[in-house]
């Protein structure tokens, strides 16, 4: 159902009725990543998640990680921050 670089990957899934009368399949909120620090990069003008995902975790597709680790809801709220925390990859 999702990408297996994906923090829902392996999240159990369950089906709900909604309000609607409606079976709805959702997913569990998965368990915060590993908070091991791989080190602290000084952002950049111009520079995004996905590129610094790329650059120290492998897949753009992780910026998720990144935000998350440095307790950001949306991944935009980063860019105006001097320094951001960088996560060690999780296997």
């Amino acid at each position: 159902m999702f990408d297996p670089a994906s923090r829902y990957a392996n999240v159990e899934t369950y089906t709900v009725v909604d309000h609607r009368g409606r079976q709805v399949t959702v997913v569990a909120v998965p368990p915060h990543p590993d908070a091991t620090l791989l080190g602290i990069h000084a952002l950049r003008q111009g520079e995004r998640l996905d590129h610094l995902a790329q650059k120290y975790l492998g897949n753009a597709d992780l910026f998720w990680a990144i935000a998350e680790h440095n307790d950001a809801v949306l991944a935009e709220s980063l860019t105006e921050r001097r320094e951001i925390d960088i996560p060690v990859k999780r296997r």
